[in-house]
């Protein structure tokens, strides 16, 4: 029997506009745990060695902070992860029905 191991997403987010589109797609969901738990996997992707290095925050606080399950996440924490994984957040309006 073939053994298969779970869909990590993390593994094909390899690119900025990759990054962008899977961001994009989370933010328009409105649910801010899905949010969090994206900008999670992301960090994840890029290393969150890394992430942590240039947020200046602990990789535990890190893992905490973007988990669905974790602490209330400050929004200067979420602003520092985005731009350490250089990217900007972007507004626009919704469309009208």
């Amino acid at each position: 029997m073939a053994k298969t191991k779970p869909f990590d997403v993390a593994e094909y987010l390899d690119n900025p506009k990759m990054i962008a589109a899977y961001l994009s797609e989370a933010l328009e969901t409105g649910d801010t745990d899905y949010v969090k738990k994206a900008i999670g996997t992301v960090a994840r992707a890029q290393g969150m060695t890394s992430v942590a290095k240039a947020t200046e925050l602990s990789r535990e606080n890190l893992y905490r902070s973007l988990s669905v399950d974790g602490v209330r996440t400050e929004f200067d924490t979420i602003m520092k992860v985005i731009d350490a994984l250089g990217l900007q957040l972007e507004v626009k309006p919704k469309a009208v029905a």
